[in-house]
């Protein structure tokens, strides 16, 4: 086995960096999310609105943890400084500027919204009816929290202040700050709506599965506890894009400002999805799921599905331990703990270890060139979420906190270690 003293010394003294989140965060969301699951469960509550209290029951605890344990709402991160607020005349110009800029930016989200047709079918309707519904209250509110949380903040003229100074066609602005307040928003807006219109469908699964029926069938337990790892990624992400406020210390400090990164990301939701049926990255023709080739081994196909579980368990781990910040493309602020103690990519790793042994794609019930396309196009995707990940750091590097966090797990991450073995093996 490889070993190199000069490594030996700094394993074991260097710290790992504190992360920006605590591990309570999202255990107090899990523990909201369960009991409505079971309440939800017990009096058959599956529709799509009670889905939307799921996500509500996710939330508040979380808030509650982020507010009164963490006091996070007291972090210097956060741009606040309660200790003297200042008058609000000597505010009120910045705030109305501001609102301007976010009035606006949210009239060219409703736009793109009713120019694109896609945004109208299927699941995504209900997106679209929810956020219509949603967006008076919001405009509403959001006049007396602008206003209330100006006169606290220790630099105000944030992006929606200049982008409301340009529109007005004022002096002052600056257009980098403009940039990314309209790549932070752009973020917001296409996820936000595709976590709403994904969020009804796998609650629907979770309530409605007879679990007496499902323990007697290795294959259908996995397919619940499978969707019920999803059913937590989805609602934690959820959460993640609604909240995303200073007091919570949960505000996009940057949004990733490489081409590279969005076109990595984008390509893997739709509407620019690849992997779907039938596009050009769509490795299923020709391959058969996991349950198919094991269905003659009990014993290998109960394994094969704990093994599956875990993979999921894994995924939704990793966006459990964002808590209140879960976003693509933007710095909430750098985590080191749970499963980012381990790897840079835990979300990333295990999911294309999932689809890899959930779809077996070496295995075919065609010719053995649908086994060969299967393999390449996995492969292809794969190469998708490194290259995903290689773009996501480029951003993150621009952080100091997150340089020490790449430094520390490079050295310390159980899979980069396991990796530094395998290749000096």
């Amino acid at each position: 086995m490889y070993h190199d003293p000069a490594l030996a010394a700094p394993i074991q003294q260097a710290k790992r960096p504190a992360s920006a989140v605590s591990s309570g965060v999202g255990l107090a969301g899990l523990v909201g999310f369960a009991l409505w699951v079971s309440v939800a469960r017990h009096v058959g509550m599956d529709g799509p609105y009670a889905a939307l209290v799921a996500l509500a029951a996710c939330a508040m605890p979380m808030v509650g943890w982020s507010l009164i344990v963490d006091t996070v709402h007291r972090r210097a991160s956060t741009g606040i400084d309660w200790t003297l607020p200042r008058e609000r005349r000597a505010t009120l110009d910045v705030s109305l500027t501001k609102l301007f800029g976010l009035y606006a930016t949210w009239a060219g989200i409703a736009l793109i919204y009713c120019i694109c047709r896609f945004y109208w079918r299927g699941p995504f309707a209900f997106a679209m009816e929810w956020l219509a519904r949603a967006m008076p209250f919001v405009a509403v509110l959001a006049v007396p929290y602008v206003l209330w949380l100006d006169r606290r903040l220790v630099d105000s003229r944030d992006g929606a202040w200049h982008f409301g100074t340009w529109l007005s066609g004022r002096s002052g602005w600056q257009a980098e700050a403009i940039y990314g307040h309209l790549r932070a928003w752009a973020v917001k807006a296409f996820f936000l709506a595709f976590m709403l219109a994904v969020v009804p469908g796998g609650w629907s699964d979770l309530i409605r599965t007879d679990l007496t029926q499902a323990v007697r069938d290795p294959v259908a337990l996995t397919q619940w506890l499978i969707g019920l790892m999803f059913s937590v990624d989805v609602m934690f992400a959820t959460v993640g894009y609604v909240l995303t406020l200073r007091p919570l210390d949960a505000h996009i400090r940057s949004a990733n400002p490489f081409a590279a990164a969005w076109t990595a990301a984008l390509i893997c939701y739709p509407p620019f999805i690849l992997m779907e049926s039938g596009g050009p990255l769509d490795y299923h023709p020709g391959t058969q799921d996991w349950a198919t080739w094991f269905q003659w081994h009990p014993w290998l196909l109960a394994g094969w599905g704990a093994m599956l579980v875990a993979l999921t368990a894994i995924y939704a781990w990793a966006t459990v331990a964002f808590g209140l910040r879960f976003s693509n493309l933007t710095n909430r602020g750098i985590l080191t703990h749970g499963p980012y103690a381990l790897s840079r990519h835990p979300a990333y790793l295990s999911k294309n270890l999932f689809w890899w042994a959930s779809t077996l794609p070496v295995l075919t019930t065609g010719s053995v060139v649908d086994a060969v396309r299967a393999t390449a196009l996995m492969g292809v995707v794969s190469g998708v979420y490194y290259w995903r990940a290689r773009t996501e750091e480029r951003h993150l590097r621009l952080d100091p906190d997150y340089v020490a966090y790449d430094a520390w797990i490079a050295r310390h991450g159980a899979v980069p270690r396991f990796l530094r073995w395998m290749v000096a093996r």
